[in-house]
């Protein structure tokens, strides 16, 4: 039979692949009952976090060894979820919130002191990711759930997922079908966070030059070239006679695409460096507030070619 060294031995290895954390279960697994399980405790080798669950002494702090140990302490079918998955997925989240779990069974014994835990009617989508070794809803459930406790932070969340392209727009679309019904929390902030994402994509080529074609003919403004080729560059619109280019960005310019972003800075340097200002504005801003976008445009026309 091992020597309770070498058992000890074996937990510090199980917990060492899984964020310093060692279960109850694991430990039998390894050959510590329930005496050496609590002779650890006693002598500090372990540190109890919840009656099943506990840290290897001297183990690191982290969001993704609390969040394990949650899953673990509420049992079978748990899932890191709403703001702390969102954590988990890489969204920016404050330090002290407290752990979110999803817990799919009705049963009402695992309720791990300090943890949210969620008990949804709405079961679509729950099959867990490992994020960080972690049980994690995925990142369309994610994103409703976030909207069901923290609306104003859905924005955000959903562009970061986004630019990370672990979902696609077409992805989260189609969980917005999935789960649209009566009653159901995060549904709205979701579908409002993706229509305005929708808003600032980039009509056809076609409807950018008509709908710009119309916005100088309302307000008098001079003619331009659409797709000018500028020391180089293909621009959207240069103005007849000057030095000034107009931009229509859609929701790449906000850096969602990296290498484009970087090629978006360096083309606007070596305009600017030929003499050329650049005016930018969204296809949002153009149909929604096409007087302030004229204005803008007026303004730079009437400072830059005095």
């Amino acid at each position: 039979m091992p020597s309770q060294d070498v058992r000890l031995e074996r937990l510090d290895s199980f917990a060492q692949r899984h964020h310093g954390l060692v279960s109850r279960t694991a430990a039998a697994a390894n050959g510590v009952g329930r005496s050496s399980w609590y002779r650890a405790i006693e002598t500090g080798h372990l540190e109890q976090l919840y009656p099943n669950v506990a840290r290897l002494w001297g183990s690191q702090a982290t969001l993704a060894q609390r969040a394990l140990a949650a899953v673990w302490a509420a049992g079978e079918g748990a899932m890191a979820s709403h703001r702390t998955s969102a954590a988990l997925w890489g969204i920016p989240r404050a330090d002290d919130e407290a752990i979110d779990i999803l817990l799919p069974s009705r049963r009402r014994d695992s309720r791990p002191a300090g943890v949210i835990v969620h008990r949804p009617r709405d079961l679509l989508d729950l099959r867990p990711i490992m994020r960080q070794r972690v049980p994690t809803t995925n990142p369309m459930r994610m994103l409703l759930d976030l909207g069901a406790v923290d609306e104003a932070s859905v924005v955000a969340a959903m562009n970061a997922v986004l630019a990370s392209k672990v979902a696609s727009p077409a992805a989260i679309r189609g969980a917005l079908a999935r789960h649209a019904r009566k009653g159901r929390n995060g549904v709205t902030a979701l579908r409002a966070a993706l229509g305005a994402w929708l808003d600032e994509e980039l009509p056809p080529d076609s409807e950018l030059e008509a709908r710009m074609a119309a916005l100088l003919g309302d307000f008098g403004l001079p003619p331009v070239q659409f797709h000018a080729v500028v020391v180089g560059f293909e621009v959207d619109f240069l103005v007849v006679g000057t030095n000034i280019i107009l931009e229509c960005d859609g929701w790449g310019s906000h850096g969602l695409d990296r290498d484009q972003f970087e090629f978006d800075r360096i083309r606007n340097a070596d305009l600017a460096a030929a003499g050329y200002v650049i005016v930018h504005f969204t296809w949002r801003r153009l149909t929604n507030e096409p007087e302030r976008v004229a204005g803008d445009i007026r303004r730079v026309i009437e400072r830059w070619t005095r």
